[in-house]
């Protein structure tokens, strides 16, 4: 309300300052003075010429002059006279100010926005933030990819994003891209064979199998590469071959690597079941056991894990465990169970949605 005073003000000035001099009379600066006093000039001449104190010459001359004033003198009269009167201009202002106004309200209110609420040039310049929706994001990147199509670093931030979006086409173009311009990596030939796989329904087709190749052969120990190179030999029949490929990973991979459950569930499909993952001194126990011995070791284990989650079941962690551990043992029934028990379990919505994700690889929802 007060910016709207504000307007007002400024507007009622700026239109009193250009309509204020047709408010006020025309100045007349003789008031028909001046045609008076030549006329009695004139007849001062005639008076001077007929007691001889000047002579007919510079009469003649004295009266060329005046009347030449004289005449000027009337013609401003005449047009003073013609000017429109003092009312007439203050109507003309007052229509003014109050029509100026008027109007600019009558264009402004239909087609401008009075509701519209501040929004300050600091708000404006401000970047985009997380609440701004992951499609508009996108598309601004895309936009500058339009204009900038060897930005690899533009291409590195979109593949991904593409990828999780489900826009799988779009996401193997941008892998593409983003090798060209970025650099060659062993991760991203992974990444471009998981997203053409993904396109074929989760088939490692030849093209994707020569990407991961290509990985493997930028870096041996690339997991996603071997894992692939596993999943197509699992889907040519060979199954030695994937098992081979899938056990060698978890040899030598870390024992909390994020895709230990992944692997550990593949090698059990295909018939070469990983036992758990023991404490270090059952595996210094264990060495000298027999095979009977220590799988009996291993399900003792996995059932005192079993009995301490079902009393105290707020350890998504050691969920995880269990059932990673019915999984690679073959007992999907006691897997399933124990991931019902668990969700059932867990209260801490984070951890469960951890372990959801984890034991996605699974399979035990379908």
């Amino acid at each position: 309300m007060t910016l709207w005073f504000v307007f007002a003000v400024m507007t009622a000035a700026a239109i009193f300052a250009v309509l204020l001099p047709l408010g006020l009379g025309a100045r007349n600066g003789s008031d028909g003075r001046e045609v008076v006093v030549y006329k009695d000039q004139l007849a001062e001449i005639e008076r001077d010429v007929e007691t001889g104190l000047i002579g007919k010459v510079e009469a003649e001359a004295a009266r060329v002059e005046i009347g030449r004033r004289l005449l000027a003198a009337a013609d401003q009269e005449g047009e003073v006279a013609a000017k429109p009167s003092l009312g007439l201009r203050r109507v003309a202002a007052v229509l003014a100010l109050i029509g100026v106004p008027l109007v600019a309200l009558a264009v402004y209110l239909p087609l401008g926005s009075p509701q519209l609420p501040d929004f300050p040039l600091t708000a404006r310049a401000k970047p985009a933030d997380g609440s701004q929706p992951l499609e508009n994001l996108v598309s601004q990147v895309e936009q500058h990819l339009q204009k900038n199509p060897t930005d690899g670093r533009g291409w590195t931030v979109l593949a991904p994003v593409l990828a999780r979006l489900g826009r799988t086409e779009d996401a193997i173009r941008a892998y593409r891209n983003m090798i060209t311009y970025a650099g060659d990596g062993a991760a991203k030939r992974a990444d471009l064979g998981e997203m053409i796989a993904t396109a074929a329904g989760g088939v490692v087709t030849a093209e994707a199998k020569a990407e991961f190749e290509r990985g493997h052969a930028l870096d041996a120990e690339e997991p996603k590469s071997n894992y692939y190179l596993g999943l197509a030999a699992e889907q040519d029949g060979r199954k030695d071959d994937a098992a081979n490929i899938w056990r060698g990973m978890l040899s030598k991979g870390s024992p909390d690597a994020p895709w230990r459950p992944l692997v550990s569930a593949a090698l059990a499909r295909v018939g070469g079941g990983e036992a758990p993952a023991l404490p270090s001194e059952a595996m210094a126990a264990a060495k000298d056991m027999s095979s009977g011995d220590r799988d009996a070791m291993i399900r003792g284990m996995v059932d005192r894990l079993a009995t301490r989650l079902k009393q105290n079941g707020d350890d998504a962690e050691g969920w995880l465990r269990l059932v990673r551990a019915y999984v690679v043992m073959g007992d999907l029934d006691k897997a399933k169970s124990a991931l019902s028990d668990a969700r059932q379990a867990v209260k801490d919505a984070e951890q469960l949605r951890q372990l959801n994700e984890a034991v996605k690889t699974f399979g035990l929802d379908g």
